[in-house]
């Protein structure tokens, strides 16, 4: 009882254990709930912030750590899509998304002004900040599309890239709306914006990266790569706000400056999502709803006037904008209503704008009541004005989202004939603790297709050791690789054979387990072996009839800069060709690097015609024979990550001079990561393929238009 008497239980509550107990509570069941009324998870936090706020049922206040949460939280909004963005695709559609901005950013500011002059009656000034209210818009939709895994549509890069422009203008409205209202609109303030905005870009997308880069090489612990990349973003966003622009263009940017250092494959990505949907953005939302007072709209008729012309002006502006954009873009159906999702929801930059609006005082009437640049019936009026656009925006855009996920889900289903099944079974030999986690994080790059299974780690306890030493150590090996592969939310099998031949493990298990690819690891300071690779290795590539991966991980894949491939003469012209250039496709894709090619004059006339699309950003350069291998050691640099393709003797691509490449790797490389592939040339396995007609193959292609009619029916390449 006297426990009982010092908890204080009245309302609003005080207790910050049982606040959070209950923020908690409705962020786990809220959408559970709601979701029977097919109401939309987004939605049904801002009807449970409602509920509970101050103007609900009063549970709790939208105190500082409410504030501060949901702060946190539309950053990382933000950050999010600038993190998830393909920079290439954005970069290539950078013109349609600065018109797209430009033309969004006017129909809706000048449909704003005539609405407020002429409908409302208000005075320009102010006709002017609501028009402005129209233009900005928050990407509330963002976090679904990001579950759905259609953030680097097409649609999406556009409709991010415009929000930048349309959020920045609106921004510059405002704050010259409140020069002129202050009296401090002077050219010293243009000066120091365009100063300011010119200084912040710079530092956060020409030095982030730097640093990012030096932090990831020299600290692996992932608690510490999380808070930095934490610190990152909202330093970026307090950088953006000393430059006078709002904090969201910094966690923007920040995003998009760490973008190529945290792939989206990657354990940090995994994290940096995980927290976010979990915490900081479903507070955000329930932020949003302890604003609404559903009591205000009922106080006068001004109050629901407002709301209704305002809502209905800016749907029209944002639903015009969509339309012009399907329409001038060729976009579908279910692009345009994405896009209305995108740009139609209006959350905190409308709540900042009003609110800046509603506490500058113009002046007083006679009787001393202030004359305000906002009154109050637009500060409740905005309050439903968020509260419908929101659920439009959810609603439209989130059917629009699953239409697109369940088309792109159908077309990876529908493989077409002769293209190679998603499902690839990828083996990893742990012998090393040292090498587990790079081992994992490459099985994970190289791999197609979104399956979560297909990850199998070995080891092959030695049996001269007692049978208790032997099984620990292969416990903590495969209990490394299974938290590494988890971490990226993959599933990972563990394996364990006791062989007093490590090659006959090996070789069992690629029979057993029906193995695509097996990747072995080499530790960043150890060499290879000057014969050959050793005559274990010569035994597995002998005896496995796999894509074979050599990788040496001096430093993370996160940090390549820049990915060399030394292909060999012929290489094309062999069987195991299109399965190793698909796990090539992959590892530039999810890591962002750019290619460097090195081949023979019809080995790159061959790529630039089949694998253009794949390629985009790729330099190549002809390597006439393997004696010029000596030329890459002047022209690798930090951050390189070389590929070189090899062969077994006996086949096409097969060069004499290959036995030397340890002796060069030792000799030359050593501070550089580099990954040895071994392509399959003795017949492809019968499941392989999903087309009937094309059967295993008994001997190797010599014949290059045997090849070319092959490879004009499997055409490999990443999501388009």
């Amino acid at each position: 009882m006297l426990l009982m008497s010092l908890l204080d239980l009245s309302l609003p509550l005080k207790n910050p254990v049982l606040q959070f107990s209950l923020i908690l509570f409705i962020i786990l069941f809220a959408p559970v709930l709601l979701s029977r009324l097919k109401i939309p998870s987004l939605i049904s936090l801002i009807i449970a912030g409602a509920v509970i706020g101050p103007h609900g049922l009063n549970l709790m206040l939208r105190d500082s750590s409410i504030i501060l949460f949901g702060t946190v939280g539309l950053l990382y909004i933000m950050f999010l899509a600038g993190l998830e963005i393909d920079v290439a695709d954005f970069r290539k559609n950078s013109t349609k998304s600065i018109l797209f901005g430009l033309y969004t950013f006017l129909i809706s500011i000048a449909l704003g002004i005539i609405v407020a002059l002429y409908i409302l009656q208000f005075s320009l000034l102010s006709s002017i900040l609501i028009g402005s209210i129209f233009a900005s818009h928050t990407l509330i939709l963002y976090p679904v599309i990001s579950k759905l895994g259609i953030a680097k549509n097409k649609a999406v890069n556009v409709a991010i890239g415009g929000t930048i422009i349309t959020d920045t203008l609106a921004l510059l409205v405002l704050a010259v709306v409140v020069g002129i209202s202050s009296g401090e609109l002077m050219s010293g303030f243009w000066i120091r914006l365009v100063i300011g905005v010119t200084l912040f870009g710079l530092v956060v997308l020409l030095l982030f990266p730097v640093i990012a880069r030096w932090f990831f090489k020299h600290f692996d612990d992932s608690v510490l790569q999380y808070l930095f990349v934490l610190a990152m973003v909202f330093f970026s966003g307090f950088l953006a706000e000393a430059a006078g622009v709002e904090a969201i263009i910094g966690a923007f940017l920040g995003g998009l400056a760490l973008n190529r250092l945290i792939p989206r494959t990657s354990p940090l990505m995994n994290r940096i999502k995980f927290v976010g949907n979990a915490i900081f953005i479903p507070f955000f939302l329930i932020g949003v709803g302890m604003l609404i007072n559903i009591q205000a709209f009922f106080k006068g008729y001004e109050t629901i006037k407002v709301a209704l012309v305002v809502t209905l002006a800016a749907t029209v502006a944002k639903y015009l904008s969509a339309w012009i954009t399907q329409k001038l873009f060729g976009f579908s159906l279910d692009q345009r209503r994405l896009i209305f999702g995108l740009i139609s929801a209006h959350a905190a930059l409308a709540l900042a704008t009003v609110m800046i609006g509603y506490n500058m005082i113009t002046g007083y009437t006679l009787n001393g009541t202030p004359v305000r640049l906002l009154d109050e019936s637009v500060l409740n009026g905005t309050i439903l004005f968020i509260l419908v656009t929101c659920t439009l925006a959810t609603v439209i855009g989130e059917k629009g989202a699953r239409n697109i996920a369940l088309a792109d889900a159908a077309d990876d289903a529908a493989a077409k004939p002769g293209q190679l099944t998603a499902e690839k079974r990828i083996l990893i030999h742990t012998n090393d603790m040292n090498t587990v986690d790079e081992l994992v994080n490459l099985s994970v790059t190289v791999r197609s297709g979104k399956t979560r299974n297909g990850i199998y780690a070995m080891h092959v306890a030695d049996n001269s050791l007692p049978d208790e030493t032997a099984e620990k150590n292969a416990e903590k090996i495969l209990e490394m690789a299974t938290v590494a592969a988890s971490s990226t939310d993959n599933v990972l099998t563990g394996l364990l054979r006791y062989d007093n031949d490590v090659v006959n493990g090996i070789a069992g298990v690629i029979r057993e387990q029906k193995i695509t690819d097996l990747i072995l690891g080499v530790h960043h300071k150890s060499v290879l072996s000057d014969s050959f690779l050793g005559s274990s290795s010569e035994k597995i590539l002998g005896r496995s009839n796999v894509t074979t991966f050599i990788y040496k991980p001096f430093q993370p894949l996160a940090t390549i800069k820049r990915t060399i491939a030394v292909i060999p003469q012929g290489a094309e012209n062999e069987i195991g060709f299109v399965l190793w250039m698909q796990r090539l496709i992959n590892i530039i894709k999810n890591t962002g690097s750019k290619l460097m090619v090195y081949a023979s004059k019809q080995t790159i006339a061959y790529l630039k015609e089949a694998y253009a699309e794949n390629f985009p950003n790729v330099e190549y350069k002809v390597f006439k024979e393997w004696d010029d291998f000596l030329v890459l050691s002047s022209e690798i640099k930090n951050d390189d990550n070389l590929i070189i393709v090899m062969s077994r003797k006996n086949h096409p691509s097969y060069q004499p001079k290959m036995a030397k490449i340890p002796v060069y790797l030792n000799r030359y490389f050593q501070k550089n990561s580099y990954i040895l592939i071994y392509p399959v040339q003795t017949g492809i396995p019968e499941d392989t393929y999903e087309d009937p007609n094309l059967q295993p193959l008994k001997k190797p292609i010599i014949n290059i238009e045997n090849v070319k009619n092959m490879l004009a029916k499997v055409k490999l390449g990443g999501r388009r």
